[in-house]
């Protein structure tokens, strides 16, 4: 791989959140492997700046907003842009829902049950990447999966304790 091809896309991704140690171990799971996703295979470029190159990305809660803090990965301020949080709380609430259930029904070891809660849990998950994209629209260019994966963080981060 050509140092380009690494260099592109997600170099950092950080999350400041008081919650982030209360979350379940599949949680922690799902934001680890989001991350890892977003650093080997996004598509994010904010707007106006280069495609080709490597950015940092810094997401925190800030009075009720989502602070979406963008670096080159030499550490120069890109953009800082807070997006409301109103049109996701919903789809928030509904995924964490189904979340918690897919737990238990892995815990009870219900096959079915299990199957049907993710059937769920990726419905939700493809709504809450499409409010991702739309929020994002005009700000950062994402394509779909990483919509997906920032959507998972922004779970993470509305996780309470």
């Amino acid at each position: 791989m050509s140092d380009t091809a690494i260099r592109r896309g997600l170099h950092a991704v950080t999350l400041q959140a008081p919650a982030l140690d209360t979350a379940s171990a599949m949680q922690r799971a799902d934001r680890a492997q989001a991350i890892v996703d977003l650093q080997t295979d996004a598509r994010f470029t904010p707007s106006g700046h280069d495609a080709a190159a490597a950015y940092d990305l810094h997401l925190a809660i800030v009075q009720s907003r989502l602070m979406v803090e963008v670096r080159h990965a030499d550490g120069r301020a890109c953009m800082i842009h807070g997006l409301s949080l109103g049109p996701l709380r919903s789809v928030v609430k509904d995924y964490r829902m189904l979340v918690d259930s897919h737990e238990h029904a892995l815990a009870e070891g219900r096959e079915a049950r299990i199957q049907a809660i993710d059937m769920g849990r990726r419905g939700l998950h493809d709504e809450g990447a499409t409010i991702v994209r739309e929020r994002l629209a005009g700000k950062v260019e994402v394509d779909f999966p990483t919509a997906r994966r920032l959507f998972t963080l922004i779970c993470v981060l509305l996780q309470r304790d």
